[in-house]
């Protein structure tokens, strides 16, 4: 009589992990509706008093990432989005 497969409980079931959105990314970049990156432009912290008026006023807003790299940030970093 031939015997049965051996079977492990524990991978009876079993699915691969879920893919979690990085916890850094979720600080840092948000979506849009259609689905562009949206980030905050870096050296805002101190100092601005020395930099040029349009440096500041550019600085204060969102900016759309780049597609190359908004492409790699929703699929390593964002992939259940935000």
């Amino acid at each position: 009589m031939p015997k049965p497969p051996m079977s492990n409980p524990y991978l009876e079931g079993s699915k691969m992990p879920k893919m979690k959105t990085k916890s850094g990314a979720k600080k840092r970049f948000s979506l849009t509706a259609t689905g562009k990156v949206k980030f905050k432009p870096a050296n805002k912290k101190h100092g601005m008093s020395k930099r040029p008026t349009d440096m500041r006023q550019q600085s204060r807003r969102m900016e759309v990432m780049a597609e190359q790299d908004a492409k790699k940030v929703r699929r390593f970093f964002l992939p259940n989005g935000l």
